[in-house]
């Protein structure tokens, strides 16, 4: 299949937002997305942008996307953290997700970033897999540890 990998537009949320909760139904996390097409807009195109997203696009739809934002590392320095990269599910085999993650790798490596990190679930062996032929390394022995909305109230209310 033909695809292409372009910076995301404003105009193209609804369709990344689309690909957010399939990724969230094969997680097993069908409830679990909050974000709406309006919080993608700001975020990515207001005053504050807070994302960075690249899409491949395939006749005209949305069928992949990488979404990256900055972090800083006290060990290494400025860094990058790739959010999700997601391809739906009739692209998968096409060379969509390698696009996608040579495109965040070359948009790291223009910033002068030390390091690109991620995470991917421990059942997720396809995944894993794929990001190891890449060269990366999965870091079975690191737990990520999260705060949700709930959680902080609940840390502040101590």
């Amino acid at each position: 299949m033909n695809y292409s990998i372009r910076e995301a537009k404003e105009s193209d949320m609804s369709q990344v937002l689309t690909l957010v909760k399939e990724l969230a139904v094969f997680e097993k996390e069908s409830n679990a997305v909050e974000v709406t097409v309006e919080d993608l807009k700001n975020d990515g195109f207001g005053k504050k942008k807070l994302f960075h997203c690249f899409v491949g696009e395939n006749e005209g739809d949305i069928v992949g996307m990488a979404l990256v934002y900055p972090r800083y590392s006290t060990w290494k320095g400025p860094v990058i953290h790739l959010e999700d990269l997601i391809v739906t599910e009739k692209m998968r085999g096409s060379g969509l997700g390698s696009a996608l993650l040579k495109e965040v790798v070359k948009y790291g490596n223009d910033l002068g970033v030390r390091r690109i990190c991620w995470e991917v679930l421990d059942w997720n062996e396809p995944a894993i897999t794929f990001y190891e032929k890449k060269g990366a390394n999965v870091m079975r022995d690191w737990d990520v540890v999260q705060l949700d909305e709930n959680g902080i109230k609940a840390f502040l209310d101590l």
